[in-house]
């Protein structure tokens, strides 16, 4: 019903939403429309707009406009944006089309938040990424369920999982472009017991040119505004050096290991998808070793640094580096500094659901309810689509 109009590959695009738990749901509609035109807006509701349009939002809005402006397909962020999709908002910033998902999203009173720009032929459907929202997130939080993790990936059958199952391969790919999200960009490896399995090649190198690499690992669940002022350390210390950033993710047996209960929230494929959309990375090593060896450093290249974050770890998670640092004076290993959001873990998010449980429930419930008016909206708008069609 809603096609993309000629000559959008020229206008800058409009998109907007929570962001709450700037997933890679959200990455995934950011990559969709930044495809489409030259540059990409993208409008964060205040926390007020969300109160009383959906229900509490667990992160904040600097919190969530951290998370938006490190999306590598976002051209700018801005926050405040109207919860219903105002057209004279759009103009303003020079925005000629607005991009949603193939669902329907309802303000408080159960009304299609975008039925003006609809009606004006100002709306374009790009699709909505599956079986992810903050919603899904927050429902495991308060369930407390691990049934979405991935199995050791140290087994071939489960890493084969892992890259081929559904569309991941493709997805991986997708995540994995430039700015333009048209173009290669960031390298994706598989560790394996026995090699560093190439995924997904990167963007290809100039005549003569030598890569230096800095490296950080973590599990990064919930990626949050915390793991994003990390990498944006490293990646600024990186500059200097004249390195890329390769970032070690752990899978879902390690993390569960250090963490216990039911972490990760988010399992590896979420992750490595959350990590891989942000604009301070140039790659990832999925099922990176929890302690980073000299000889797992060297499969990926010469390695000129390791970082590691103001979060506690053990000591001796390092010791192979800092003794190569002993023998051969390079500065391997360095420690980085406190931040804006070193106080923000996964466990500090989850923490802020668990003490406002009740809300949050009344949130799921209330889900639900606008869930079934959405349902009735879709299926109307696709009967008009099929009349259009037919006549």
């Amino acid at each position: 019903m809603f096609e993309r109009p000629e000559g959008i590959e020229n206008c800058r695009i409009w998109v907007d939403g929570c962001f709450d738990f700037a997933h890679h749901g959200h990455a995934g509609a950011m990559l969709q429309a930044r495809q489409l035109g030259k540059e990409l807006y993208a409008g964060v509701h205040s926390d007020e707009e969300i109160l009383r349009n959906k229900g509490p939002c667990v992160m904040k809005l600097d919190e969530r406009m951290t998370a938006v402006e490190a999306c590598k397909w976002c051209t700018r962020a801005i926050p405040g944006a109207p919860y219903v999709t105002d057209p004279k908002v759009m103009k303003e910033y020079g925005c000629q089309y607005v991009v949603h998902g193939d669902d329907i999203t309802t303000d408080a009173n159960g009304e299609d938040s975008y039925q003006v720009v609809k009606d004006l032929g100002l709306f374009v459907v790009v699709k909505r990424t599956p079986n992810i929202s903050t919603t899904d997130l927050v429902g495991r939080m308060l369930l407390m369920s691990k049934t979405h993790h991935y199995q050791d990936l140290n087994l071939e059958k489960n890493w084969q999982k892992l890259i081929n199952e559904g569309d991941n391969l493709d997805r991986f790919t997708r995540y994995a472009t430039d700015e333009t999200g048209l173009q290669p960009g960031s390298v994706v490896y598989l560790n394996t017991p026995d090699e560093l399995k190439t995924i997904v090649e990167p963007k290809r190198k100039k005549d003569g040119e030598k890569s230096k690499y800095v490296y950080i690992d973590g599990g990064f669940d919930l990626f949050h505004p915390g793991h994003i002022e990390v990498l944006k350390l490293v990646h600024d210390k990186a500059q200097h050096l004249g390195a890329k950033v390769i970032v070690g993710i752990h899978d879902d047996i390690t993390v569960n290991k250090y963490k216990g209960l039911n972490y990760p929230i988010m399992n590896i494929f979420e992750r490595s998808l959350c990590v891989l959309q942000c604009r301070y990375v140039d790659g990832i090593v999925l099922n990176a070793p929890y302690v980073p060896t000299v000889e797992f450093l060297s499969r990926i290249g010469d390695v000129v640094k390791v970082y590691h974050g103001p979060t506690e770890v053990d000591e001796s998670v390092y010791d192979e580096v800092r003794d190569k640092e002993k023998t051969e004076g390079d500065g391997l290993f360095e420690a980085l500094p406190k931040h804006k959001y070193d106080h923000m873990s996964t466990e500090f998010i989850v923490e802020r659901v668990l003490q406002n449980k009740a809300m949050y429930v009344e949130r799921q419930k209330k889900k639900g309810w606008k869930a079934e008016i959405e349902k009735v909206l879709e299926a109307n708008e696709r009967n008009k689509g099929k009349e259009k069609m037919d006549n």
